[in-house]
């Protein structure tokens, strides 16, 4: 099948980039000799997480407990989920995964982890669990500059019956936030990248000491993840303690905001909506507006840093270059709002390939991904939750 042939709306994935993608943050994370232990929230595709652990990959990062179960299904057995799991209902599924795959998850609370030791002490089973820091996110986490707090919980899981402290997690998310005042993408993204691996080696060098001494150093897990952050991630040590594992997930597909913020070209994007033109209507200052089949259900309202619009318009359905005139200026269920200044370039009926802002987002509302070569669909993959 030929992308011309393709019903609208699609998801499409350039085998080469995807595959180039692949490779390149495998290397990045052996040279930084840290194990590679990718987030398939982003892509949902057993076939692509195959080709990650081909590469390398040691394990794999979930978001939710439906995807533990379809990728422990699949045949991967190591799960962490980078989430602080939280409810009787969730454990007990967990619990079932745990004689087929090594399975951890975070606390980040007293309570959660009082929780979870009722739980899986009452199961008669050890599960491991990580303590997440919040490094400058602002969002779940204990606060990096609360040690004493970071310190306690250590201490509250070191002691806990039916938990197993295996390390500490962070994610970076400032990373999209952007450059501040006066820097530019580039500095930004450094800095973030130094944040993430100081303050979660100054964390997890005060709880280690704290909750457990006589472990192994080098068997102590300091996990970072965010694909921002990779682009400039240098690893470090403090006390003898080194960041262990990444658990980046866009850079498989890389999108709009990744493109805004710096951490990839536009060549670099292997995943992209394929729409078509629906209508199209002059206004009276001889600005066209255009609108395809590709609304927020499937490109998503998703904006970030750096980024205008809601994506970035290709030329057409086959050649992978950004159109300088066509601006994606709004989404309402079904329909993209195309901008297209001075004489119109597409007509009704005409496809229209755009990369979103947000490939996460997209691809969690579809059913498969289609990979092309070129111009040609060479697979189907499904999505696997």
């Amino acid at each position: 099948m030929l992308i011309d042939d393709v019903h609208t709306p699609a998801v499409l994935v350039d085998r080469g980039r995807l595959d180039r993608n692949i490779k390149h943050m495998q290397s990045r994370a052996t040279e930084q000799n840290v194990a590679l232990r990718p987030h398939i929230k982003t892509h949902k595709s057993v076939d692509i997480a195959k080709r990650q652990v081909e590469q390398g990959a040691d394990g794999l990062t979930v978001a939710t407990v439906p995807e533990a179960e379809a990728f422990v299904a699949a045949g991967f057995d190591d799960i962490r989920l980078a989430y602080t799991v939280i409810g009787a209902d969730k454990y007990e599924r967990l619990l079932a995964l745990m004689d087929h795959a090594r399975i951890s998850f975070c606390v980040d609370t007293l309570a959660g982890i009082s929780q979870a030791s009722d739980f899986f002490a009452d199961a008669g089973r050890d599960v491991e669990v990580l303590i997440e820091v919040d490094v400058g996110h602002g969002r779940c986490g204990v606060p990096f500059g609360k040690p004493n707090e970071a310190v306690a919980l250590a201490r509250q899981v070191a002691d806990a019956p039916g938990l197993d402290l295996c390390g500490v997690l962070t994610h970076a998310g400032q990373g999209y936030h952007g450059p501040k005042t006066g820097e530019t993408r580039d500095d930004a993204l450094k800095r973030t990248a130094l944040e993430e691996r100081e303050r979660i080696l100054e964390v997890a060098a005060a709880m280690f000491d704290a909750a457990a001494p006589d472990r192994d150093r080098q068997a102590f897990e300091v996990s970072i993840g965010s694909t921002p952050t990779m682009t400039h991630f240098q690893n470090g040590e403090r006390d003898e303690l080194t960041i262990t594992e990444v658990r980046p997930g866009n850079y498989v597909f890389y999108d709009a905001i990744q493109v805004g913020l710096g951490a990839c070209e536009l060549d670099d994007c292997a995943l992209t909506v394929l729409g078509r033109i629906v209508s199209k209507r002059r206004e009276d200052s001889g600005t066209e507006r255009a609108y395809i089949d590709a609304g927020k259900k499937v490109v998503t309202t998703d904006t970030g840093a750096c980024t205008d619009g809601y994506g970035i318009a290709l030329y057409n359905a086959t050649y992978m270059r950004e159109h300088p005139h066509v601006d994606i200026t709004g989404l309402s269920e079904e329909h993209g709002w195309l901008k297209i200044p001075g004489a119109a370039t597409f007509e009704v009926g005409d496809r229209v390939r755009l990369v979103p802002n947000h490939a996460c987002v997209t691809v969690a509302t579809q059913d498969e991904l289609l990979v092309v070569d070129d111009d040609e669909v060479i697979e189907r993959w499904p999505v696997a939750t």
